[in-house]
């Protein structure tokens, strides 16, 4: 019989899920309040807002104060543990900041950014594909890697088409514990997007280094400079408006999500319910674009959806744990490994393309993070741009299932599977 124990979650201070809420809105207010304090000026200048909301929870959850992810292990009798105000804000905070992202696109200034976006995205995928295999025979010359390869299959559909697809190649592969998996994806994955993050402060010399031509997006970057001057004060009809459009899109589009028949190969599935909501949200949205509704923008509809973002991203951070890293070093440098080569793919490209650290940043992050993050890392390092990074991570998903299953056939081949 189960040790009822190992239903709960990790011992922490705080486990109740409302008060874990409340914390994490606590933080992000908090980290934007100090933002505008003079005196730390220069810090949040090197160090921006949005890394703070993300890493500070993380330590909370690290030091015992909230309750980090748990992995499950059938074999040890431990069950996966979720605290609920995490599903809640993936629930509702994700797909609500979505819809509202795309209801108020100017669809026609982001086609103009489209062919460079699409190749970058195209090369971190590349990067992905290649960068297992290679990572597999690096490490491989001097530790064994023995039946490593199966996690790395599922790590392969994380880092491309995100969990769903993560879940579908475990499967393929016969892999039940995703322990390990899951920690190489919190601490390597998210470890990058905190260094992207935090790389946005230096775009402008990134992009001197590489020569990038930036007109296209100094175009989108004046439109919304024109739309600063025509905001009005968000009014409490207006906010009403909004806040019930995008809780109303969240909830309609994880009921439909969940109605729709998940899209299977081989009996593995590729399209689940939660990735079908957030297509929902997203079509939705831009559809809408096309409406009366985008002028909700002039009252500020898409800082709505960014403050839905960040606080989804404390709740993304919080279910790390940095003490994780202990618990699987080999696979751990095989994450690191893979991600760089990943990363130098993106860098080289953009050398020789003459691409802005923006695509770099969000042609990552839209592979190696999926719908959740990719817009935050686009939107810190051009607000207008968040849609961008969105649209990214939804054309990889479509890439997902294909670009993983080469990569899982290279691993197999090299790993003896």
């Amino acid at each position: 019989m189960q040790d009822p124990a190992a239903l709960e979650g990790p011992a922490a201070l705080i486990t109740d899920p409302v008060q874990t809420a409340a914390l994490l809105a606590a933080v992000l207010a908090a980290v934007f309040a100090l933002s505008r304090v003079e005196a730390l000026k220069k810090l949040f200048d090197v160090i921006p807002p949005v890394i703070w909301a993300y890493f500070v929870p993380m330590l909370l959850s690290t030091f015992g104060v909230l309750q980090p992810y748990r992995p499950g292990n059938e074999a040890l009798g431990i069950t996966e543990y979720v605290n609920p105000a995490y599903d809640l804000f993936s629930y509702i905070l994700l797909p609500m900041a979505l819809f509202l992202l795309m209801l108020t696109i100017d669809l026609k200034a982001i086609a103009s950014l489209g062919k460079m976006a699409l190749i970058m995205l195209l090369v971190g995928t590349l990067g992905i594909v290649i960068g297992g295999p290679i990572a597999l025979l690096v490490v491989s010359l001097f530790a064994d890697t023995t039946g490593l390869w199966q996690g790395m299959s599922a790590l392969s559909g994380s880092w491309i088409g995100g969990t769903a697809n993560m879940v579908a190649m475990a499967e393929s592969v016969g892999l039940r514990d995703l322990g390990p998996v899951i920690v190489v994806d919190v601490v390597v994955g998210y470890g990058w997007m905190g260094i992207l993050l935090f790389l946005a402060g230096y775009q402008e010399r990134f992009n001197a280094w590489v020569g990038a031509d930036t007109s296209a997006m100094d175009r989108v970057d004046e439109t919304l400079k024109q739309l600063d001057t025509q905001r009005r004060p968000l009014t409490i009809e207006t906010g009403a408006i909004i806040i019930g459009l995008g809780i109303a899109a969240a909830v309609l589009s994880r009921v439909l999500g969940s109605s729709i028949e998940p899209v299977q190969i081989d009996g593995q599935t590729i399209i689940s319910g939660g990735t079908w909501a957030v297509l929902i949200a997203v079509t939705v949205g831009l559809i809408l674009s096309f409406t009366p509704l985008r002028k909700l923008e002039i009252d500020g509809a898409s800082r709505l959806g960014y403050v839905a973002l960040y606080m989804l991203l404390t709740s993304i951070g919080a279910q790390g744990n940095l003490f994780a890293i202990a618990e699987a070093p080999l696979f751990l440098l095989i994450g690191v490994v893979w991600l760089a080569v990943h990363i130098g793919l993106l860098f080289l490209a953009a050398k020789l393309l003459r691409a802005p650290l923006f695509f770099v940043a969000t042609g990552s992050m839209a592979n190696v993070g999926g719908a959740a993050s990719a817009p935050i890392v686009a939107g810190v390092y051009h607000p207008a741009m968040a849609p961008v990074g969105l649209l990214m991570a939804v054309a990889g998903y479509v890439l997902g299932i294909y670009a993983a299953v080469g990569c899982v056939a290279m691993l197999s081949a090299i790993g003896g599977g």
